[in-house]
């Protein structure tokens, strides 16, 4: 059996391995001085988002403006986006087995874990905007756990004394007791975190990903961290730093020692208002592969200073990866590091605000006339107030007004063009657009052009986006939940309707090598016209005589759940098409355990209707809840309404009413609903004569 060295061991009392650190450290340091061409430009590239004039404008007048040109393109590929990954249908995640059986707990927990994250709310539309602005799109997973004391109401039988009570069920209602008490909650899970292109270090510069870097070239993933007393405080109670390490690094704040480490101004807190309160210590934590044991072991270090290393462990993640999981926006060969969207458009937008500027201070100079006099003829200047009724003792002939140049006219043209090739060049097409201003309403051919154009944009970002971060990201969950998870979990899971429906007890993971996820995202948003093909094509596949498959059947079954559930949504579909499973009723024994508990029951068809009934009855006796009794009827009333169902169905059948099968009106089976013939195709629609192999239309 292999060697297992603890990973709370702190490797750094070892002398080889601090030589080695030391030496890292000095390396580190030394690469981010030279990375400060790049730095200084991602701070510029912030401030041209949060639209702060700087030194680059060359025009200093009156007005002081800003055009939100890049602005505004971020936005709305952020918006656009993230959309395109979290489509409407709700699934976002793609689970693959070595068996056929679907994995509907898992499905559920990695959806769990989606939300509790809040990737869809903060981590994704802040991911998106800062990939842009620097060319790198950066997160690190980490778990948390912590606990709540809710207080809740609660009726208990009354204490007779030496802690004996009464059996609650034969406590009378006016004899129970309203009392308090407090319950510990535990929320859990995987906490994702941005991290800015200027606090991030990958080592060497020659290395493509991290996983190269660490384990090719022998570098390291450097993340800067601004610590707090309190921080460094709580991370000594962790055993995460030395007791001794920590104290020290304590007194260099107390003393106002100033650290070797650089401290780059971060630009979205400043844009926030949010400014540095009190004093922090800035620390490296850095990932590095080190000789342990006679293996090669990923590690992590916290760096307090060239001299002083807080401390140096094992990685604490049992799947043994690197938490920092990052890709650039535009892949650069032979660099982990991407180019900023930013870059490219900057001088245009620099032109831009000149502009604009230019124009407003010509404005503000057309809008007060220029009056030109004779001061010999006219010597009494003084008397030409500027008011309602006001008289001007002068002679006209020698006065006139004369206007300002128009300058504004032409300076908005050149905003104008200025914008729509900035919008060319950070891709961003009039649909991504709320408003739009359009000389003429744009052609069906037009629309579905511009969303041609948009799906292939799109989907150059997201398909390498899903595949080299957010794919890798939901594995990590499943990782962190079988390592740090120890208990039950209930979930919204989506799957047979009622209870099953709702929520879902997941126990702890073991995780294994036969489930590998891919996030399903962008995928969903360009299947609504493949499905369309798919459909029209299993008209034609049903209709295949058998003698022509050669050994092989048409099952038609996975195509039609999933065109249900792409079109109907996880909540819905499992409703609309269900499997004959769900007609297996479940005993009425099993059911008084869920409807005590208060929950709102399904009835099954194969139900016997009088045989549950008289169960549940029988188990109402002895319930006092009024919400458990509420559920009790309900379930009850749901059972007379089948058997009523049932009863008429009976006798319709008996007098020989019912309707044969292909009776009746509708159209047949596989039909889609269509426009009239003649009628205009909704917007976006692709022309016919615009289809591959489609012939042209006749001239006019």
């Amino acid at each position: 059996m292999a060697k297992i060295t603890d990973r709370k061991t702190d490797l750094a009392a070892k002398d080889v391995i601090r030589e080695k650190l030391e030496r890292l450290y000095e390396a580190i340091e030394k690469s981010w001085t030279e990375c400060t061409d790049r730095i200084n430009g991602n701070l510029d590239f912030w401030d041209i988002f949060n639209c702060e004039l700087g030194p680059m404008q060359f025009y200093t007048g009156n007005a002081q403006a800003f055009v939100p040109i890049v602005h505004d393109a971020i936005e709305a590929r952020k918006t656009r986006f993230v959309n395109q990954i979290f489509p409407q249908s709700g699934r976002y995640v793609e689970v693959v087995t070595d068996d056929e059986e679907l994995p509907s707990a898992l499905l559920a927990l990695v959806d769990h874990y989606v939300d509790f994250s809040r990737l869809r709310v903060d981590v994704l539309p802040a991911l998106f905007k800062s990939g842009d602005i620097e060319g790198q799109y950066s997160v690190y997973v980490d778990w948390t756990e912590r606990s709540r004391y809710v207080t809740r109401r609660v009726s208990r039988a009354p204490d007779l004394g030496d802690g004996y009570t009464l059996p609650a069920s034969v406590v009378d209602e006016q004899d129970r007791i309203e009392d308090i008490e407090e319950v510990e909650v535990k929320d859990f899970g995987p906490v994702v975190e941005v991290i800015p292109d200027n606090d991030l270090m990958i080592l060497p510069n020659i290395a493509d990903t991290i996983d190269e870097a660490l384990y090719r070239h022998g570098g390291s993933v450097t993340i800067l961290r601004r610590w707090s007393k309190a921080m460094i405080e709580k991370k000594m109670a962790e055993g995460v730093v030395s007791d001794d390490a920590g104290e020290e690094l304590i007194e260099r704040m107390r003393s106002g020692e100033k650290s070797t480490l650089r401290d780059e101004k971060k630009a979205m807190a400043d844009a926030a208002g949010v400014k540095t309160a009190g004093k922090y210590a800035l620390v490296y934590e850095t990932w590095h592969v080190l000789e342990v044991d006679d293996r090669m072991r990923l590690t992590r270090t916290y760096f307090g200073g060239h001299d002083l290393i807080l401390s140096c462990m094992l990685n604490p993640f049992w799947c043994d990866l690197c938490p920092v999981i990052s890709i650039p926006v535009d892949k650069v060969a032979g660099s982990a590091k991407g180019i900023s969207k930013v870059k490219a458009v900057a001088p245009l937008q620099y032109m831009a605000n000149d502009f604009l500027n230019e124009g407003a201070d010509s404005a503000s100079y057309a809008l007060m006339p220029i009056i030109a006099t004779d001061p010999l003829s006219n010597p009494r200047v003084g008397s030409m107030v500027v008011d309602l009724g006001a008289v001007w003792e002068v002679d006209p002939a020698k006065t006139k007004f004369m206007e300002f140049p128009k300058l504004w006219q032409d300076a908005l043209g050149l905003v104008q063009a200025l914008t729509q090739q900035i919008f060319q060049t950070l891709s961003v097409n009039p649909s991504m657009i709320a408003q739009r201003a359009a000389s003429k309403k744009p052609t069906q051919a037009e629309i579905a052009a511009e969303q041609a154009i948009d799906i292939m944009a799109t989907a150059d970002v997201i398909i390498p986006f899903e595949a080299g971060l957010l794919t890798p990201l939901v594995t990590r969950f499943v990782e962190y939940d079988s390592q740090f998870r120890k208990e039950n979990l209930w979930v919204k899971a989506f799957g047979r309707e009622g209870i099953k429906s709702q929520m879902q007890e997941i126990p702890p993971q073991q995780l294994g090598n036969r489930t590998s996820f891919k996030w399903w995202g962008v995928e969903q948003a360009r299947s609504a016209q493949q499905i369309q093909q798919q459909i029209s094509f299993m008209n034609v596949l049903k209709e295949i005589p058998p003698q022509m498959l050669e050994g092989r059947r048409v099952d038609m079954v996975p195509l039609i759940e999933r065109a249900v559930e792409s079109v109907f949504g996880p909540r819905l579909g499992p409703q609309v098409f269900k499997p004959i499973s769900d007609m297996i009723g479940m005993p009425p024994e099993q059911e008084n355990q869920l409807l005590a508990m208060g929950n709102d029951l399904p009835v099954s068809p194969a139900d016997d209707d009088r045989e549950h009934m008289q169960v549940h009855a029988a188990a109402m006796q002895g319930v006092h809840d009024p919400h458990v009794l509420w559920a009790f009827k309900q379930h009850m009333f749901k059972h007379q309404q089948q058997m009523a169902m049932k009863n008429a169905a009976a006798a319709q059948q008996m007098q020989g009413g019912a309707q044969q099968p292909g009776q009746g009106g509708g159209p047949r089976p596989g039909a889609q609903v269509r426009a009239p013939r003649g009628g205009q195709q909704p917007a976006g629609a692709v022309p016919r004569d615009q289809m591959p192999l489609a012939m042209p239309r006749k001239p006019a």
